[in-house]
């Protein structure tokens, strides 16, 4: 009999099915030579310090550093898991052979080797690696099962994160809580989270340092032209009026006039981390909502496995693209001009060189079903426009130059003219993203006549008063790209490539991280940018060790990993680094000077206190009928007899029942979960699927309540 372990219960069934184990048994399906297990992501874990010893168990600075002579594996104590071990277990016993179905990337890997480990597999085991759940892809994978042992460095990686992640996340937290803590919550440190907290707070001190300065420009209109003066801001109202004179008594003259022709490349296919970013800049989705939606995607069989680093295919899938492109019946439209002439095939699209266990998110042969949800359906559009689009010409564009002078100031104006709009067509019933500087985008949409060198005219000057701005908040957007090239500004694709080997995190692990942030209260959201609380900036500014804050440090773990996957570095000495760096933080922290950081909930307290010495105003409540809805943000509420939900219910979706987990709530506390997303701490609910009773409702970015 062979076994086959998935990674989770829906998988399974897919493989089943595939392979013709129709019978349900309890913990496994069985047939035709074959049972097909699970597990439900990871059932074994590191031990914790306590198991390597009664005297880590409680909190003690000259304990630290702990540092195991062996790691070992445990199961996660919970009675589902213990039960899904206990059928696994048997079933390896009795099996002549293991397929390890596991989800085909390092963490997928991990969990697999970890059980057969725990179970003690001694039994031959063959990998199944494949890039969807399509009825097809499980058949080729099948067909092409690969021996375990080309998968060993994977595992090595995946282990070597696991272990340096807990050498550094156990010591450093136990250290910098007892020393810094005070004795009144954990503060957490981890191998990628403490570096990209570093990076919020670098910028929170630069916005908050930050002073305004005005400034003011000399501009002119010739022709209807606006020219801008190509001198250096003006630092002074008085220098400005005088320029304006001098402008006024000299007449504008064309110095050149040039008109470039160029392209404008296609966008490149998403990875993971292009898809949340793409998705957070058009809907505000977080990173880790949009791996949820696009992982229930890859699980309906719609597109290709998400946690994916590489923006390329594999040349081996060119000869498929034609059919996917013709299944994706909602886009023939697009798709039409494309099936005219054979599918172009690109450098830029298909480069085996680029691509690592799997390729770019893509579309599969499994067009979109009826039954996904608004967000599936949007991201799903994201992916599939972006597929589509790779394959269209690139677009053809015109920029005009054009300098000119007033007396002795030159002055210099662009503009910018789609002529063939090649892959911007498939966006181009989208509506236009808002640019940031309107002043400058307006400027580049304007129509530039034929100007001829030397003519000169009258024209009409002005001064331009402006304000210098600070730096932006990162959005999640913005923080992805950062974690992505390690604090690196990068705005260009192929460079941007080159530095993902030494990005902070990996694709599939930044969102938590991301969510870790906001759960310990060290950074909030603010609309969409996202804020280093005052403990997050205390924490940070607590941590002298650069090794623990900086992303390029952290960015060269994250590339000495890669090498363990490839083969070109020895785990092992991984861990002695990481080792040798936790012993000698802990003897700088032990032996330095103490301090006890703010927590963010003092400060709130601190806050509420000043507010009750005030004379307390009754507030009158917004009617539902002036309230917004926050899901499509363009019709108002209405209020029904059970619930609260959008005027356009049909189209929207949106509604909030007034019980909620057998808790009847106030209009305030409903208005709250409306209006911040969130309500104070409530107690009462009688009906919570995990036995909840209290806590704070919130209303993430699927708009489905719940309770934290």
């Amino acid at each position: 009999m062979k076994l086959c372990i998935a990674e989770k219960p829906s998988v399974a069934r897919d493989i089943a099915k595939v392979l013709g184990a129709t019978a349900s048994k309890q913990g496994y399906m069985e047939g035709n030579g074959y049972c097909v297990t699970w597990t439900f992501g990871h059932l074994c874990t590191l031990k914790e310090p306590h198991d390597y010893g009664p005297q880590f168990k409680s909190w003690n600075l000259f304990s630290l550093p702990i540092i195991p002579n062996s790691f070992g594996i445990k199961l996660i104590p919970n009675k589902g898991v213990e039960n899904q071990f206990k059928v696994i277990e048997r079933l390896v016993e009795e099996c002549d052979e293991v397929i390890n179905c596991g989800d085909a990337g390092q963490e997928g890997e991990l969990i697999q080797r970890w059980v057969l480990q725990k179970a003690k597999c001694n039994k031959p085991v063959q990998r199944l690696w494949i890039s969807s759940l399509t009825e097809d892809a499980i058949k080729e994978g099948f067909a092409s099962l690969k021996p375990a042992e080309d998968y060993k460095n994977l595992y090595l990686a995946g282990n070597a994160r696991a272990i340096g992640d807990w050498l550094l996340g156990i010591n450093a937290t136990r250290l910098f809580t007892k020393k810094f803590g005070g004795n009144k919550a954990v503060l957490s440190i981890g191998r990628v989270q403490t570096p990209t907290l570093a990076m919020l707070v670098q910028r929170q001190k630069e916005i908050d340092a930050f002073t305004t300065e005005e400034y003011w420009e000399l501009k002119t209109k010739y022709r209807d032209v606006v020219f801008n003066a190509a001198i250096d801001r003006l630092k002074t109202l008085e220098r400005a009026e005088k320029g304006l004179e001098y402008l006024k008594v000299n007449p504008f003259e064309i110095v050149s006039f040039e008109i470039k022709e160029g392209k404008e490349k296609n966008p490149r296919l998403f990875d993971l981390t292009g898809l949340q970013v793409e998705a957070n800049k058009k809907y505000g989705y977080s990173a880790e909502n949009t791996l949820n939606y696009v992982q229930s995607l890859y699980e309906k069989k719609h597109v290709t496995y998400p946690r994916v680093d590489t923006t390329y295919l594999s040349d081996s899938l060119y000869p498929k693209i034609e059919g996917i492109l013709r299944k994706m019946y909602p886009y023939q439209e697009l798709i039409a001009p494309l099936l005219e002439a054979p599918i172009p095939k690109s450098k830029a699209v298909f480069d085996d060189t680029k691509v690592t266990d799997h390729h770019a998110i893509i579309p599969t042969e499994v067009p979109p079903s009826q039954n996904l949800s608004r967000e599936e359906k949007l991201i799903y559009d994201l992916i599939a426009k972006r597929f589509i689009a790779v394959f269209y010409p690139e677009c053809k564009i015109s920029n005009t130059l054009v300098e000119g002078k007033v007396g002795t100031i030159p002055f210099k104006t662009s503009g910018r003219q789609i002529l063939e709009p090649g892959w911007r067509t498939v966006y181009a019933k989208e509506p236009k993203e808002e640019s940031t500087d309107k002043e400058k985008e307006k400027e580049e949409e304007q129509t530039i006549p034929e100007f001829t060198v030397g003519e000169t005219g009258p024209h009409d000057p002005m001064i331009h008063q402006g304000k210098t701005t600070p730096p932006k908040p990162y959005t999640e957007a913005t923080l992805l790209r950062a974690m992505e090239t390690a604090g690196k500004q990068v705005e260009d694709e192929e460079l941007r490539e080159m530095l993902k080997n030494n990005g902070i995190g990996r694709p599939s692990t930044r969102a938590n991280i991301i969510e870790t942030l906001f759960k310990r209260k060290y950074i909030e959201k603010k609309r969409k940018n996202l804020i280093a609380t005052q403990t997050g900036i205390q924490l940070i500014d607590t941590i002298e060790d650069e090794l623990l804050k900086s992303p390029e440090l952290t960015g060269e773990w994250e590339s000495k990993l890669r090498k363990i996957e490839k083969g070109e570095y020895e785990a092992n000495l991984f861990k002695e680094e990481l080792i040798q760096m936790v012993t000698e933080l802990t003897d700088k922290v032990v032996y330095g000077k103490g301090k006890v950081i703010t927590l963010q909930d003092e400060e709130k307290e601190e806050v509420k206190e000043k507010k009750k010495r005030e004379p307390a105003q009754k507030k009158e409540l917004q009617s539902w009928e002036e309230t917004k809805c926050p899901k499509c943000k363009e019709h108002n509420l209405i209020k029904g007899k059970t619930a609260v939900g959008c005027s356009d219910f049909k189209n929207c979706g949106f509604k909030i029942t007034f019980e909620i987990f057998g808790k009847k709530l106030s209009d305030k506390q409903l208005l709250d979960l409306v209006l911040k997303g969130k309500t104070s701490k409530l107690k009462g609910f009688s009906t919570h699927p995990e036995g909840l009773t209290e806590g704070v409702l919130s209303l993430p970015d699927d708009f489905q309540v719940q309770l934290t």
